[in-house]
């Protein structure tokens, strides 16, 4: 049975359901949850201490972003991923997201993307406070509103889906390692090379910072093997 670290649900103004899928989502970036893991609803509700319908519910949504499967009569199981699957999705993305900064450089306004740096500034302090689930929300965040200003929501929705997929499960390892406050502030660096008008160089950044995250995923500590993705939050 899973041991959850103190994960009550008391928020007044966030429904239950979703209050269970951002714990979930801190369990597995925490590793308490681990890729390949069966986990059923009752169980999970008895950790939380609530009935096992907004668990059901919450396994539901996070089965729908590829994170988890149902596995008939027994729960659900923690999505796999493997080194592949990762290597593939960073390729898409940086087949997306370098020509794209590109064309924001060029074509977004001074304002526009200074409206960005209070996004980018919030996943350094998320980084450096070591809050994983808001640097992961915030980078998430940060991403998707710099893409958004290419004009292209279709684009915006196929690069948001393709983080959810490749979230990193035990977030906690690279953390400690003390290596996310790097990742954090290469944010604020494109996003002045991006103020600065400097195409070259943030498209340059872009795809040395998506490779950076992979590279820091492929190099963290395994004391038992850990297949990626990671929660909420991306």
């Amino acid at each position: 049975m899973v041991t959850l670290q103190s994960r009550k649900l008391v928020s007044p103004t966030e429904n239950l359901r979703d209050q269970v899928a951002h714990a979930l989502r801190a369990a597995l970036i925490a590793g308490e949850i681990k890729p390949g893991g069966v986990y059923s609803a009752p169980a999970l509700a008895a950790e939380f201490g609530v009935s096992p319908t907004p668990v059901r519910e919450a396994m539901l949504d996070l089965a729908h972003e590829g994170l988890v499967e149902v596995v008939r009569n027994k729960g659900f199981r923690v999505t796999e991923m493997t080194e592949q699957d990762l290597d593939e999705y960073t390729e898409i993305r940086t087949l997306i997201e370098v020509p794209t900064v590109g064309k924001v450089v060029r074509t977004a306004t001074r304002d526009q993307l200074e409206a960005l740096r209070p996004g980018a500034e919030a996943i350094v302090a998320a980084a450096r406070g070591h809050d994983l689930i808001g640097y992961l929300d915030a980078d998430r965040r940060f991403h998707l509103d710099l893409l958004a200003l290419g004009g292209n929501r279709h684009l915006v929705s196929v690069v948001g889906d393709l983080r959810k997929r490749s979230r990193l499960y035990g977030l906690t390892e690279l953390d400690e390692a003390g290596v996310l406050v790097d990742s954090a502030e290469e944010h604020v660096t494109l996003l002045d090379l991006m103020i600065a008008q400097d195409a070259e160089a943030a498209e340059a950044l872009m795809r040395h910072h998506l490779e950076h995250v992979r590279t820091l995923w492929a190099s963290r500590p395994q004391p038992e093997r850990r297949s990626a993705l990671t929660l909420r939050r991306g």
